[in-house]
């Protein structure tokens, strides 16, 4: 027999999975039915929206378009399902795919079942990453018509495949020779995600945002700011999350395009990937005895590389909203090679400067200055002219 504090947990539990597992149905015959009336009732409300184009020659243009009810639920119920990918991706596709691929790591043999479930899980992985790029641009141009071009998609999932399947075979690989560190290693980058937005916010000194949901309380607020906290700690274990969460902002993320932050996330995640593939290397067990091991771990940092190319040309020649950037990618690239020589010049710079000191006196002196060597030539010119006169 239970208790009545355990039935009523239980009920709760059972409750909220029922929910979950419904809404997705719910929701699908929602739209379903929205659309199939929405040319038959004539709908007596509708509400404007204002958006801007994207500037042609300087100038950008505003556009007014009228919404409907029906409509307006059906980009409703399209946003939430975007949402709920992402959500589903990283925190159920992701551990879904690492884990089938450590058990076929370990067992050195693949089912036909299992490697379609892994398939479909990086499938389900690429496809989060994608929305995830999708709605960031939503989110940070929202004054603006986005229009995503279909080479930005391709570009988009190439970016994503790459990168998400090399990461996810480096920590596969890791893990199967050094089961016990990789609890740390998953630490360190779970929490350093998850906090770092609250660190942020705590120095900024700003007041606990109260004007995300008028209906939540402090306490439920702090549940969702958390709950984001975590899916974004979840993303970036994985790849780029394409955003900068920010709790002091009423929009919760920086709408500002940092380049930096994005090439030291990148620095620091193909370093992290290369210290434990030579981990992987110094501890592997006899179970990669067939393996060429140099060649994998070549492999898995050319993907990884191929990644990132794909995600400078998406950026350079492929985001929609590319016009709108303060400096686009090559300029900051040159800008941080610039940080990066000018010391190196300084150096150099002064090196020879200390050299041209340390010579003596009579040296000084014996070399001749550059107004004698000038004024040489003009003076057996002027004397070849009399002759000649």
């Amino acid at each position: 027999m239970l208790s009545p504090l355990e039935a009523m947990l239980q009920t709760i539990v059972f409750g909220r999975l029922r929910g979950m597992l419904l809404g997705p149905v719910k929701r699908c015959f929602e739209v379903f039915c929205i659309y199939c009336q929405s040319g038959h009732i004539e709908e007596p409300y509708v509400s404007i929206t204002k958006k801007r184009q994207m500037p042609k020659n300087g100038h950008s243009e505003e556009i007014e378009k009228e919404v409907g009810q029906a409509e307006g639920k059906l980009f409703t119920h399209r946003s939430a399902f975007s949402r709920a990918s992402v959500i589903q991706a990283f925190l159920g596709s992701a551990p879904q795919l690492t884990l089938q691929l450590y058990i076929s790591a370990l067992q050195q043999d693949t089912t036909v079942g299992r490697s379609l479930c892994m398939f479909l899980s990086l499938l389900s992985i690429v496809y989060g990453a994608l929305r995830c790029n999708i709605l960031a641009i939503k989110i940070k141009y929202d004054e603006y018509d986005v229009k995503v071009k279909p080479l930005a998609y391709v570009c988009i999932f190439l970016w994503r495949s790459f990168e998400i399947a090399t990461r996810v075979i480096v920590l596969v690989l890791f893990t199967s020779v050094l089961k016990a560190w990789v609890v740390l290693v998953i630490l360190i980058n779970f929490f350093s995600f998850f906090i770092y937005p609250w660190i942020l916010f705590w120095c900024s000194g700003s007041p606990f945002p109260e004007n995300i949901e008028k209906a939540l309380s402090r306490v439920g607020t702090t549940i969702v700011l958390c709950f984001l906290t975590l899916l974004y700690a979840g993303i970036n274990m994985f790849c780029w999350s394409a955003v900068q969460l920010k709790i002091n902002n009423p929009d919760l993320i920086s709408k500002s395009q940092n380049w930096y932050w994005l090439l030291v996330y990148y620095m620091l995640r193909f370093i992290e990937n290369a210290f434990l593939l030579l981990m992987w290397y110094l501890y592997k067990t006899d179970i990669y005895m067939y393996v060429c091991a140099p060649l994998l771990i070549l492999k898995l940092l050319i993907g990884y590389c191929t990644a990132v190319l794909f995600m400078l040309v998406f950026y350079q020649f492929f985001h929609p909203c590319k016009k709108l950037f303060s400096s686009s990618v090559s300029d900051s690239f040159q800008q941080w090679l610039k940080c990066v020589c000018c010391p190196c010049r300084r150096q150099k710079s002064s090196e020879s400067i200390g050299k041209t000191d340390l010579r003596s006196p009579e040296d000084r002196e014996e070399t001749p200055s550059s107004s004698k060597i000038s004024s040489m030539p003009s003076q057996i010119l002027t004397a070849d002219e009399s002759c000649s006169a």
